[in-house]
């Protein structure tokens, strides 16, 4: 099989983690190719994710490394093996990879949690909402570009509103609740929406007031995913340059910490739910 011109970010995590586990082993990647009769071209592809990897080899690969993690192990086998082509397929060559790879990320993932401090959480914004972000941001995009994002961004609320939903909270500064992003009708459909989002159970959300003191938060926005097992977390960050996959275990200790510290500046979902509804009636 030739190998991929442009791996996922998926299939770049399932490389990583095994070049981790190689390199835990103390063993080089020419030694590991020699055990198993390849090349260290083939490893060095592997491990950048541009080359198939089968469940048997990674098997192997775990033995050599005395690896006996059996639910890491198994979990990268499923990483390598899922053949899931999801509704994100049918966006490649239309939106950036970036947008497949983190629509295929919350499908995979066990459990999310989000900060997000400026703007309504992409996974709770009407289409309203969502195009006139995009369209501020990027005001060079034609309007089908922004169509395609807005459908995006639609198709990604599957996650938290199928029949077994990915279990979904979030924080919002109460600042993002009161920027009048479109509209104030606009802006009143926005929050019932999320007010209905609560109420069906897909989301657990907590506002943070605007008189809450000591918040110094303002850049804190980010999203982290649960794996099949701690080791395959992931955090999601926005950049200058588009979103930030983040994957080492000291960013994710550092994200964790971050998320709880910023949940700790938050109401509880009952008071955030009635801080909501207090706004939407001030419309």
């Amino acid at each position: 099989m030739p190998p991929r011109s442009n791996p996922t970010a998926r299939q770049v995590r399932l490389g990583t983690e095994l070049r981790r586990l190689r390199e835990a082993a103390g063993l080089k990647a020419r030694e590991v190719a020699a055990l198993l009769n390849s090349t260290s071209g083939q490893m060095s592809h592997i491990e950048l994710g541009i080359a198939a990897v089968s469940a048997e080899r990674i098997r192997r690969m775990a033995a050599h490394y005395a690896c006996m993690d059996d639910q890491l192990i198994d979990a990268l086998v499923v990483m390598a093996t899922d053949r899931t082509r999801g509704w994100w397929e049918e966006c490649r060559g239309i939106l950036p990879p970036a947008f497949l790879d983190t629509a295929e990320a919350e499908h995979h993932a066990t459990y999310l949690r989000e900060v997000v401090i400026m703007h309504v959480p992409g996974l709770l914004q009407t289409a309203d909402y969502a195009r006139a972000v995009f369209s501020y941001m990027r005001p060079e995009l034609s309007e089908s570009e922004v169509a395609a994002r807005v459908e995006h961004r639609m198709n990604r609320r599957v996650i938290i509103e199928r029949d077994s939903p990915t279990p979904y909270e979030t924080v919002i500064h109460e600042f993002a609740l009161r920027v009048h992003v479109v509209d104030r009708q606009a802006s009143r459909a926005q929050l019932r929406f999320i007010l209905d989002e609560i109420e069906k159970g897909h989301a657990t959300v907590r506002v943070i007031p605007v008189d809450f003191e000591g918040f110094a938060g303002a850049g804190a926005s980010m999203m982290y995913l649960g794996g099949p097992v701690p080791q395959l977390d992931t955090g999601l960050r926005d950049s200058p340059t588009g979103v930030v996959f983040c994957d080492a275990q000291a960013q994710l200790k550092w994200l964790r910490a971050l998320f709880h510290k910023v949940e700790s500046a938050a109401l509880e979902p009952v008071a955030s739910r009635d801080v909501i509804h207090r706004l939407a009636k001030e419309l």
